[in-house]
């Protein structure tokens, strides 16, 4: 482990007390980045641009709008009509809701490079896990509606500013207005990666429909326990088996990840996993899913910053953070399941 995650995680126990930063504080005006050079490599296209090209696109946007007239975005299959401004389980209509659009600099090292990650948080969330750290985005839902124009200018003007990829935050439940806001962009000259920043918790259909679209898929697998999934987000006992399934039609399509000369993400698969009090994670299940059912060269983020916000304190369990012994024996784990690509 380095020197700068040793540091991290002194800190990340030491602050007690400690809230979730919020996203918005990543905001970095336009004069603070030169304009970078290293999305323009030469031999690497997005694979939307082709999808785009062979009229792909807009037979997946129009097919997942379809989804969204008796709403299945998730495995939830809440059955809202959001065509017609039906509200469904994430508290979403057809309205386009984006809390920040913003450089981000706390990703995974290849995501982040030095022009940072280009951050879209939407708001709301399929999952609603009751410890989550941005429960102001995605339970409360703070943000502003917004058009498809403003989301396609969202995207450029991240690439203006030097970043790296568009980075899809807690992009579920809203996929056909993605699409039909890159749609937008592409004749305008977007040109970097995609990034699809997710829980975890996706209906395979749409997954699958995205084949092509995205090109650096990043789920969380938050539960290998479905109790527990149940007990924390908000009766998801199906999640285990779901994101299973959904991670590993994230790595058939896209592979491991895959960088350039200056250790940019171009394109592939990164998994995280956010060890928890207890081992209610079941963190070593988890090591071992990656290495049998993926690769050992899969690149995964074993996260140590739990700390408990929004309605944790209701479960006196994962009321604390976790302990350094915890995160060591995670870091144990993974050693011992032969991970090759753990984030540093």
């Amino acid at each position: 482990m380095s020197s700068s995650r040793r540091d991290f995680l002194k800190q990340s126990l030491a602050a007690a007390g400690a809230v979730a930063l919020d996203p918005a504080s990543y905001s970095v005006g336009k004069e603070s980045f030169p304009a970078s050079s290293s999305h323009k490599q030469p031999r690497f296209e997005p694979a939307y641009l082709q999808m785009e090209r062979q009229g792909k696109l807009k037979t997946i946007e129009t097919e997942l709008w379809e989804i969204f007239k008796s709403c299945r975005c998730c495995p939830r299959a809440c059955g809202a009509n959001r065509l017609k401004g039906q509200k469904g389980v994430c508290s979403s209509t057809f309205m386009l809701k984006v809390h920040s659009a913003v450089p981000h600099f706390g990703e995974e090292r290849p995501l982040v490079g030095r022009g940072g990650s280009g951050a879209i948080f939407f708001s709301n969330c399929n999952l609603l896990c009751c410890f989550c750290q941005n429960w102001q985005i995605n339970h409360r839902g703070d943000g502003n509606y917004i058009t498809h124009d403003d989301l396609a200018e969202m995207m450029l003007d991240l690439q203006r500013r030097g970043c790296h990829n568009i980075n899809l935050v807690t992009p579920t439940h809203v996929a056909p207005h993605i699409v039909k806001a890159l749609r937008i962009a592409i004749p305008q000259g977007l040109r970097i990666p995609l990034v699809y920043n997710t829980g975890g918790y996706d209906d395979l259909e749409v997954v699958k429909k995205l084949d092509g679209v995205v090109d650096i898929y990043l789920p969380d697998f938050k539960y290998m326990d479905g109790k527990n999934a149940a007990k924390y987000s908000n009766g998801a006992s199906d999640y285990p088996e779901v994101a299973a399934a959904v991670i590993k039609e994230m790595h058939r399509q896209t592979g491991e990840l895959k960088v350039d000369d200056k250790g940019i993400a171009q394109r592939g698969l990164i998994v995280r996993h956010l060890v928890m009090p207890g081992n209610i994670a079941g963190t070593d299940r988890f090591v071992q899913w990656v290495a049998k059912e993926l690769s050992t060269k899969t690149y995964v983020n074993i996260m140590a910053q739990y700390h408990p916000m929004h309605k944790a304190f209701d479960y006196p369990e994962i009321s604390r953070r976790i302990t350094r012994n915890e995160w060591q024996q995670a870091l144990q784990w993974a050693r011992e399941a032969g991970l090759e690509n753990l984030d540093k």
